[in-house]
C-alpha cells in the first residue's frame, strides 16, 4: 500500500495529502486504522483537563473558547466535547452504515450523531487548518463553532479569525508542529484579548524550542515531562522509522523502547501564563 511519501517539512516523515482534504473524512480514517493513529486518544483527558483549569481561572466569565491548531475534519472537537472515543470514531467512518454515502447524506448523519453525543459542558471550538474542506465538514456537521482554512505560516490572520481568537482561551494541537512553526503562534498571540494558554503534543523528532521562545515573549511559561511520551502512530515503513530515530537523537531524546520499537511518539508540552 502506498501510504505517503515524504514530507519537505518533516524530513523522512510520510505525508497524506490525498486524505488530509477530502469532502469527509472517510478516506481519512481508513487510510490511518492500518497504522493505529492515535494520537487524539491520548490528547483527550489531557485536553479536557486543559479546559477545566483554564475555565477556573478568576475572571474567565463563561465557557473557555478552544481553538484547535491544524484542526483537520475536527477530530479532537469531536473527543472534546462529545461521549466518544476514538476507536468509535473509526468503526463509525470505515463501518457499513456510511460506507455508501454520498458526502451530503453523511453530513447529515453526522449531525445527528454528534448532536446525540453532544456533553453537557461542551464549550466553543473554533478550528484552524489550511485544508479548507476537511474544515467545512466540521462546520456543516457542528463539530466546529468557526473553522478557518487559512495559512498563517504564509499570511496574516483574517480579521474574522483575529476577531475569534481575541475572546480565545486555550490552543490545542495534537499534529501540527513542524508543518506549523513560530509564526502560526506568535500571529495568533498577537490577536489575543484574553489569557491564552496552550497545550501541544510535540513529535518526539520535531524541535520544539522555537515556539517555546516565541510564547515566552508573550509572558507564556512552557512546562513539559521529558519522561511523559505518548505514541502517535506506526511508522509506514523502515525508512521512516530509520529517519525518526535519527531526527530523535539529534533533538536530544534517546529513541530506544520508543521510536526503535515502529512507532512515532509525542512529547507533552503546556504553556500558561507567568501569573498562573
Amino acid at each position: 500500500m502506498n501510504r505517503g511519501r515524504t514530507s519537505t517539512t518533516t524530513p523522512g516523515k510520510s505525508r497524506f495529502d490525498d486524505i488530509y482534504n477530502r469532502p469527509d473524512p472517510r478516506a481519512y480514517f481508513r487510510r490511518l486504522a492500518p497504522l493505529e493513529y492515535e494520537i487524539p486518544h491520548q490528547a483527550q483527558d489531557v485536553f479536557l483537563r486543559a479546559r477545566a483549569a483554564r475555565a477556573a481561572v478568576p475572571g474567565t466569565g463563561g465557557p473557555v473558547t478552544v481553538l484547535d491548531l491544524c484542526c483537520s475534519y475536527g477530530i479532537n472537537a469531536a473527543l472534546l466535547n462529545h461521549d466518544l472515543t476514538l476507536a468509535e470514531l473509526y468503526a463509525h467512518y470505515t463501518g457499513p452504515d456510511a460506507e455508501g454515502l454520498s458526502t451530503a447524506e453523511l453530513i447529515d448523519l453526522d449531525k445527528e450523531f454528534y448532536a446525540s453525543r453532544r456533553r453537557t459542558d461542551a464549550t466553543p471550538v473554533i478550528g484552524l487548518d489550511a485544508a479548507d474542506q476537511a474544515v467545512r465538514y466540521a462546520v456543516a456537521v457542528g463539530l466546529l463553532d468557526e473553522g478557518y482554512a487559512e495559512n498563517l505560516e504564509q499570511h496574516s490572520p483574517s480579521p474574522r479569525l483575529r476577531r475569534a481568537v481575541a475572546g480565545t482561551g486555550l490552543i490545542t494541537v495534537t499534529g501540527g508542529i513542524g508543518y506549523i512553526t513560530r509564526r502560526t503562534f506568535e500571529a495568533l498571540m498577537e490577536c489575543a484579548e484574553v489569557p491564552l494558554w496552550v497545550t501541544a503534543f510535540v513529535l518526539r523528532t520535531v524541535d520544539y524550542e522555537p515556539v517555546i521562545s516565541a510564547l515566552s515573549a508573550f509572558g507564556l511559561v512552557t512546562g513539559t515531562d521529558p519522561s511523559g511520551t505518548y505514541p502517535q502512530r506506526l511508522f509506514t515503513g523502515p525508512a521512516e522509522q530509520r529517519n525518526a530515530v535519527e531526527q530523535t537523537r539529534m533533538a536530544g531524546h534517546d529513541p530506544t523502547g520508543l521510536e526503535t520499537e515502529g512507532r512515532y511518539y509525542t512529547q507533552l508540552f503546556q504553556s500558561r501564563p507567568r501569573a498562573a
